[in-house]
């Protein structure tokens, strides 16, 4: 059984930085690819970034140039290191594993960023 395990959210300051990381376990293969998304409240859950196992990424516009994701395929891991905070960067950030057709999910993790 697949597990996803968030951690690094927090409450920072706008300006600030905080770095999420995801541990995947459970599963015998390295996935296709890991990413992040976020939903806020009242919203749509969005991409934020993706990156795969050979080591493409991508990111939504507005996170450009701010926030940087990586991974560890050993390890199936992966990080999102977030700088120059925003309040509109408040939400619930969620891991997310894909491996062929199947995609799994972590449970999230708060990020609050104070004006």
């Amino acid at each position: 059984q697949v597990q996803l395990v968030e951690s690094g959210g927090g409450l920072v300051q706008a300006g600030g930085s905080l770095r999420l990381s995801c541990a995947a376990s459970g599963s015998d293969f390295s996935f296709n690819v890991m990413g992040w998304y976020r939903q806020a409240p009242g919203k749509q859950r969005e991409l934020v970034a993706t990156i795969t196992s050979g080591g493409s990424t991508n990111y939504a516009d507005s996170v450009k140039g701010r926030f940087t994701i990586s991974g560890d395929n050993a390890k199936n891991t992966v990080y999102l290191q977030m700088n120059s905070l925003k309040p509109e960067d408040t939400a619930v950030y969620y891991c997310n594993a894909q491996l062929l057709a199947l995609s799994f999910w972590g449970q999230g993790t708060q990020v609050t960023v104070s004006s």
